[in-house]
């Protein structure tokens, strides 16, 4: 991954993202915000017991490096449902059983104080979708994966939240379909990244006979730890994504504990930041 800096703000990008036009992302560390303790310090969620002036401030912080003002924040529940944003301002969510509901707010275009935690504007999803210009999507993070997506032929973006429990409800894939129903995407197009999170030498799961289904354990190494990157790789594949645009981080979490928010390392944690957009 790219390492930038812009108004003394730290941010990482994938370097195969990075050489298309049209698109602005970055993964966000866990440095130069304002958050103290457990949350040091450039923590964006307002859901894990931070300070509520200090999330604001760091998001501002966010804000002001990619100087943009309307971003779409994720209120995640490790679920599959999928949003799409449109230029014909409707939104319209997704379920697993690729079931939709529209939703037409009064101003859907109208930029959202996500800098308020007292927003009523929730959006109860993993996946974030859109083909509007300026309209940044965010995942928070502390272990789970980012998953960023680019069409560049179609001029749409993804971002998804994907924990176990997404990768073993194909959140992916479920988010291509999405993109390809919305927008006429072809899956041979898109560009995707995954962003840090848990490798191999660090996800352990000691109940995995109960929590992931059977079909997954060829992911698991000799012990009880599973690659959900190569999972999350060859569910893009399946999906139609090709492999040679695809980006993985390798950059696990837990190992990182000076760079990145790791709920497995340190449990009373904050999240960082993975966002995408088209400029």
């Amino acid at each position: 991954m790219i390492i930038k800096n812009r108004n003394g703000v730290s941010f990482l990008e994938f370097e195969k993202l990075a050489r298309l036009s049209g698109i602005r992302h970055g993964i966000f560390t866990r440095n130069t915000g304002v958050s103290t303790g457990p949350f040091r310090s450039l923590n964006v969620s307002f859901g894990v017991g931070d300070d509520d002036r200090k999330v604001m401030h760091n998001r501002e912080i966010i804000s002001r490096c990619l100087k943009e003002k309307d971003f779409v924040f994720a209120d995640q529940v490790h679920g599959s449902r999928v949003m799409v944003f449109s230029k014909d301002n409707n939104a319209i969510t997704f379920d697993s059983d690729a079931c939709c509901e529209v939703e037409n707010p009064k101003n859907l275009n109208k930029q959202i104080d996500v800098f308020n935690p007292d927003s009523e504007h929730k959006h109860v999803v993993d996946a974030l979708v859109t083909n509007i210009r300026k309209k940044y999507l965010v995942i928070q993070v502390a272990d789970c994966q980012s998953i960023l997506m680019y069409d560049p032929v179609r001029q749409v973006v993804a971002n998804i939240h994907s924990g176990w429990r997404g990768s073993v409800n194909n959140i992916i894939g479920l988010t291509i379909n999405v993109m390809e129903k919305s927008f006429g995407c072809f899956a041979g197009d898109i560009f995707a990244g995954i962003g840090p999170s848990l490798g191999l030498c660090c996800a352990e799961f000691v109940n995995y006979e109960k929590e992931i289904p059977k079909v997954y354990w060829e992911y698991k190494n000799d012990s009880d730890h599973f690659d959900f990157w190569s999972l999350s790789c060859d569910q893009l594949c399946q999906a139609g994504v090709l492999i040679d645009n695809v980006d993985l981080s390798r950059l696990c979490t837990k190992c990182d504990p000076n760079r990145f928010f790791s709920f497995r390392g340190e449990g009373t944690t904050g999240r960082f930041a993975s966002i995408i957009g088209i400029a």
